[in-house]
Protein backbone atom coordinates (compact mmCIF):
# COMPACT_ATOMS: atom_id res chain seq x y z
CA UNK A 1 0.00 0.00 0.00
CA UNK A 2 0.92 3.30 -0.98
CA UNK A 3 1.93 5.67 2.14
CA UNK A 4 -1.38 8.09 0.95
CA UNK A 5 -3.66 4.85 0.90
CA UNK A 6 -2.18 3.85 4.81
CA UNK A 7 -2.42 7.61 5.97
CA UNK A 8 -6.52 7.32 4.53
CA UNK A 9 -6.43 4.40 6.80
CA UNK A 10 -5.17 5.33 10.03
CA UNK A 11 -6.77 8.79 10.15
CA UNK A 12 -10.71 7.55 10.55
CA UNK A 13 -9.03 4.61 12.95
CA UNK A 14 -7.48 7.22 15.22
CA UNK A 15 -10.84 9.14 15.03
CA UNK A 16 -13.20 6.54 16.04
CA UNK A 17 -10.90 6.06 18.70
CA UNK A 18 -11.68 9.59 19.84
CA UNK A 19 -14.95 9.66 19.24
CA UNK A 20 -15.21 6.84 21.59
CA UNK A 21 -13.43 8.33 24.28
CA UNK A 22 -15.74 11.18 24.00
CA UNK A 23 -18.91 9.15 23.94
CA UNK A 24 -17.20 7.17 27.13
CA UNK A 25 -20.41 7.06 29.03
CA UNK A 26 -22.19 5.42 26.97
CA UNK A 27 -20.56 1.83 27.06
CA UNK A 28 -17.08 2.52 29.19
CA UNK A 29 -16.35 -1.31 29.16
CA UNK A 30 -15.93 -0.69 25.71
CA UNK A 31 -14.42 2.37 25.29
CA UNK A 32 -11.90 2.04 27.52
CA UNK A 33 -10.28 -1.12 26.26
CA UNK A 34 -10.73 -0.16 22.03
CA UNK A 35 -10.30 3.54 22.01
CA UNK A 36 -7.26 3.51 24.57
CA UNK A 37 -5.41 0.38 24.25
CA UNK A 38 -6.42 -1.52 21.21
CA UNK A 39 -6.29 1.27 18.37
CA UNK A 40 -3.69 2.95 19.78
CA UNK A 41 -1.43 -1.02 19.80
CA UNK A 42 -2.58 -1.16 16.13
CA UNK A 43 -1.30 2.36 15.04
CA UNK A 44 1.60 1.80 17.30
CA UNK A 45 2.40 -1.57 14.74
CA UNK A 46 1.58 0.01 11.44
CA UNK A 47 4.40 2.75 13.10
CA UNK A 48 6.72 0.54 13.17
CA UNK A 49 6.48 -1.34 10.10
CA UNK A 50 6.10 1.88 8.53
CA UNK A 51 9.93 2.63 10.04
CA UNK A 52 11.31 -0.95 9.31
CA UNK A 53 10.00 -0.28 5.82
CA UNK A 54 11.08 3.34 5.24
CA UNK A 55 14.25 4.28 7.82
CA UNK A 56 16.66 3.06 5.79
CA UNK A 57 15.91 4.78 2.61
CA UNK A 58 15.59 8.49 4.09
CA UNK A 59 17.94 11.30 4.32
CA UNK A 60 18.52 13.03 7.54
CA UNK A 61 18.66 12.29 11.47
CA UNK A 62 18.52 13.77 14.81
CA UNK A 63 21.88 15.78 14.82
CA UNK A 64 19.94 19.10 13.90
CA UNK A 65 16.75 20.98 12.60
CA UNK A 66 17.69 20.26 8.82
CA UNK A 67 18.74 16.92 9.51
CA UNK A 68 14.64 16.71 10.96
CA UNK A 69 13.49 17.94 8.14
CA UNK A 70 15.30 16.22 5.71
CA UNK A 71 14.29 12.89 7.75
CA UNK A 72 10.62 13.92 7.00
CA UNK A 73 10.76 14.66 3.14
CA UNK A 74 10.67 11.19 2.72
CA UNK A 75 6.49 10.28 2.63
CA UNK A 76 7.33 7.05 4.44
CA UNK A 77 8.90 8.24 7.32
CA UNK A 78 6.85 11.78 7.05
CA UNK A 79 3.49 9.10 7.61
CA UNK A 80 5.61 7.18 10.49
CA UNK A 81 5.72 10.22 12.25
CA UNK A 82 2.33 11.21 11.66
CA UNK A 83 0.72 7.63 13.10
CA UNK A 84 3.35 7.98 16.04
CA UNK A 85 1.21 10.98 16.42
CA UNK A 86 -2.24 9.54 16.02
CA UNK A 87 -1.26 6.47 18.66
CA UNK A 88 0.29 8.51 21.36
CA UNK A 89 -2.19 10.91 21.78
CA UNK A 90 -5.23 8.69 21.63
CA UNK A 91 -3.26 6.60 24.20
CA UNK A 92 -3.32 9.56 26.05
CA UNK A 93 -6.79 10.35 25.75
CA UNK A 94 -7.53 7.16 26.99
CA UNK A 95 -5.47 7.52 29.89
CA UNK A 96 -6.94 11.09 31.03
CA UNK A 97 -10.67 8.44 30.59
CA UNK A 98 -9.12 6.22 32.65
CA UNK A 99 -7.65 8.66 35.01
CA UNK A 100 -10.69 10.27 35.35
CA UNK A 101 -12.96 7.51 35.66
CA UNK A 102 -10.94 6.57 38.64
CA UNK A 103 -10.87 9.44 40.11
CA UNK A 104 -14.64 10.25 40.09
CA UNK A 105 -13.84 13.51 37.92
CA UNK A 106 -17.03 13.96 35.64
CA UNK A 107 -16.66 13.04 31.95
CA UNK A 108 -18.52 16.39 30.74
CA UNK A 109 -14.55 18.59 33.03
CA UNK A 110 -12.36 16.36 30.89
CA UNK A 111 -14.23 16.67 27.42
CA UNK A 112 -11.60 20.25 26.70
CA UNK A 113 -8.84 18.18 27.82
CA UNK A 114 -9.71 15.57 25.03
CA UNK A 115 -10.11 18.05 22.58
CA UNK A 116 -6.77 19.90 23.59
CA UNK A 117 -5.30 16.25 23.46
CA UNK A 118 -6.62 15.72 20.06
CA UNK A 119 -5.40 19.10 18.58
CA UNK A 120 -2.39 19.63 20.24
CA UNK A 121 -1.48 16.34 22.44
CA UNK A 122 0.99 18.11 25.44
CA UNK A 123 -1.59 20.71 25.87
CA UNK A 124 -4.26 19.18 26.53
CA UNK A 125 -1.99 16.80 29.16
CA UNK A 126 -1.31 19.72 30.48
CA UNK A 127 -4.44 21.21 31.17
CA UNK A 128 -6.20 17.39 32.46
CA UNK A 129 -2.83 17.59 35.04
CA UNK A 130 -3.83 21.15 36.46
CA UNK A 131 -7.28 19.89 36.43
CA UNK A 132 -6.33 16.93 38.61
CA UNK A 133 -4.27 19.21 40.57
CA UNK A 134 -7.11 21.88 41.06
CA UNK A 135 -9.83 19.59 42.25
CA UNK A 136 -7.01 17.37 44.66
CA UNK A 137 -6.47 20.98 46.29
CA UNK A 138 -10.31 21.42 46.64
CA UNK A 139 -10.92 18.17 47.97
CA UNK A 140 -11.56 17.53 51.62
CA UNK A 141 -8.18 16.21 53.34
CA UNK A 142 -8.22 12.91 55.06
CA UNK A 143 -6.54 12.15 58.46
Amino acid sequence: MSPETLFQVANPLAMAGWLMLVAHPLAPRLVVPVAGLVIPAILSTGYVALVLAFWTSASGGFGSLPDVMALFDHPGVALAGWVHYLAFDLFVGGWIVRTAQAEGIAHLMILPSLLLTFLFGPAGLILFLALRAVLSLRAPQRE
